[in-house]
């Protein structure tokens, strides 16, 4: 879960519904696109948020940074129950609608974080032509490491005999000292900033749907390798990671980055949230990269 260091937008960052004929989706909109419009997914378990410290670094390069709640995800209500509006595929297709709605100007700049890259991904391979990049950020190959599908199991187990509200619970109490220390020391690199921002993340996970976690679980756990497919699609092309990563081990991710010939980018210091981790030092490695893609 990425922990953001707010969730209060910053200054000139607007919060509404964008409406697509897919149905409207919850955004974070910042900046003018005077460079070119970012669209930004969040990973398993996150929302919009996690982007909030990207934003003023990417809007004062001069781009338009939309980040979005995915159906099911944080602002965006999804159905509660029925798992099939978050196939893949379905997912997908939300993206491809929310970038035309975007893309007044010209194509967008796609990134996706962990499972967002996975969307974005199938969004890419099902219509290129509204986007001008893709960033996969935190986002291999194929399926998760081993422990972190152990992870999403007992997640889904969970959530098969428990409403979200005791699987938070449950979580808590599961928390090692190590997480307590860090989220009482957020300068040490921890994924959380401190203790006040409980509420916003228990929040946002009351918001969440289940299905959609039981759905997206189980597309972690079992996604294909379509490294190949992406490699013809001829589209710029940027692999974003820390120096240390538990979901896909970054050897793995420099692998893939080969078989894509894409951009790769390795941020110091940060681990599966580069984003809120390093925002500063993530930002200007995609702003070069965007910057790079101007004719």
């Amino acid at each position: 879960m990425s922990r953001p260091s707010s969730f209060a937008p910053p200054p000139g960052t607007r919060s509404h519904s964008l409406p697509t004929p897919r149905g409207s989706f919850a955004v974070l909109d910042a900046g003018t696109p005077t460079h070119g419009t970012a669209l930004l997914l969040p990973g398993f378990t996150g929302s919009k948020e996690d982007f909030i410290d990207l934003l003023p670094h990417l809007t004062a390069a001069g781009y338009r940074a939309v980040a979005v709640d995915g159906r099911g995800q944080y602002g965006t209500p999804g159905p509660q129950e029925d798992e099939a509006p978050y196939a893949q595929s379905e997912l997908a297709r939300d993206v491809l609608a929310q970038a035309t709605a975007l893309g007044a100007a010209g194509p967008v700049h796609l990134l996706g974080h962990s499972l967002g890259g996975q969307i974005a991904r199938a969004a890419v391979l099902l219509d290129p032509a509204p986007f001008r990049s893709l960033t996969l950020m935190s986002s291999g190959p194929a399926q998760i490491s081993a422990s972190q599908q152990q992870r999403v199991k007992l997640l889904r187990d969970a959530l098969s005999v428990m409403d979200m509200a005791q699987v938070w619970n449950a979580i808590q109490l599961m928390e090692t000292p190590e997480d307590r220390e860090h989220a009482e020391h957020p300068d040490t690199g921890a994924l959380d900033s401190g203790l006040g921002d409980r509420d916003d993340l228990r929040r946002r996970w009351l918001a969440g749907s289940p299905a959609q976690l039981l759905a997206t679980g189980r597309q972690l756990c079992t996604e294909p390798d379509r490294v190949a497919e992406l490699a013809a699609v001829p589209l710029p092309k940027h692999v974003v990671s820390g120096d240390h990563d538990d979901a896909w081990p970054v050897p793995l991710l420099d692998e893939m980055a080969v078989r894509l010939d894409a951009r790769r980018t390795i941020v110091a210091g940060a681990d599966h949230s580069p984003n809120t981790d390093r925002p500063r030092e993530t930002a200007r490695a995609l702003v070069d990269f965007w910057d790079s893609t101007i004719n």
